[in-house]
């Protein structure tokens, strides 16, 4: 078994998180850093899956990998079977997953407009994969 991280700086964690949701499948995965315009958090991470299982998949991946890595257990879980919006709070870093309809109807990039995106350059990790 790896060694497990202690204390993840928050962009660090916001990252694996989002890294989390890209290798199961979510769809598109986004940060956004908050934390100088809210004290909800310091960073979001958004992302949508496809269907309810793949939503509740999704929450339970991440939740598990936090976990086994650094030991991070979510502070709540909002939201379960058959729901459109799942929210992982981890303090400094929310994970919102969302359905496709819940993400248009929400717009969470819009509400938070002002606040820095963090982008995720998957052509550079991946130069081969085709979208």
């Amino acid at each position: 078994m790896s060694e497990k991280l202690k204390h993840p700086a928050a962009e660090e964690f916001a990252k694996f998180c989002a890294q989390i949701a890209e290798d199961r499948k979510a769809e598109d995965v986004t940060i956004i850093k908050i934390g100088d315009l809210s004290l909800v958090s310091d960073y979001f991470v958004i992302c949508t899956g496809t269907s309810h299982p793949h939503l509740k998949a999704l929450a339970e991946w991440i939740r598990r990998k936090s976990r086994e890595k650094y030991d991070v257990r979510p502070i709540a879980i909002d939201g379960g079977e058959g729901c459109d919006w799942i929210i992982i709070d981890f303090g400094t870093v929310m994970v919102h997953i969302f359905g496709v309809e819940a993400r248009e109807r929400y717009k969470l990039e819009e509400l938070w407009g002002d606040a820095e995106r963090i982008e995720k350059l998957i052509a550079e990790k991946f130069p081969n994969r085709k979208s």
